[in-house]
């Protein structure tokens, strides 16, 4: 069975289309990932986040191997169906690779990017199980 909804997105050229993860309490921004049909499907069936790694060049599940999981609140659907914005628990409190709560940690500061959040949990300690 064709799922239509998913007919509707604006998939680019690569068959992706961006996924804004969202703190589905405090509307922080906490990462920008790409999705393709299937991890947008798979997202909606199974109620927790799921993207397409552009470097693996596969599904990824996220908190597969960190444990910090993005459990779905909410889906939705830009006014020019390109740009998916999911409303989300993180679990673990960490949705960033380096450890931080979220990946914009950076700000411009006299013409150079600075990290003003802190890191909550060393990165090695996270992936190096």
């Amino acid at each position: 069975m064709t799922e239509l909804w998913l007919d509707q997105v604006r998939w680019n050229s690569d068959g992706l289309v961006p996924a804004i993860a969202q703190d589905h309490l405090s509307g922080k921004v906490l990462m920008v990932a790409w999705m393709n049909r299937e991890a947008l499907a798979l997202t909606v069936q199974e109620k927790r986040a799921i993207y397409w790694s552009r470097s693996r060049q596969k599904l990824w599940r996220k908190g597969e191997e960190s444990g910090h999981i993005q459990q779905l609140h909410d889906i939705r659907l830009d006014c020019d169906d390109d740009v998916i914005l999911l409303s989300v628990e993180q679990l673990g409190g960490i949705a960033c690779h380096t450890g931080r709560e979220h990946c914009f940690f950076k700000t411009l500061s006299d013409g150079e990017w600075v990290a003003v959040e802190p890191v909550l949990k060393d990165p090695q300690k996270i992936y190096d199980k």
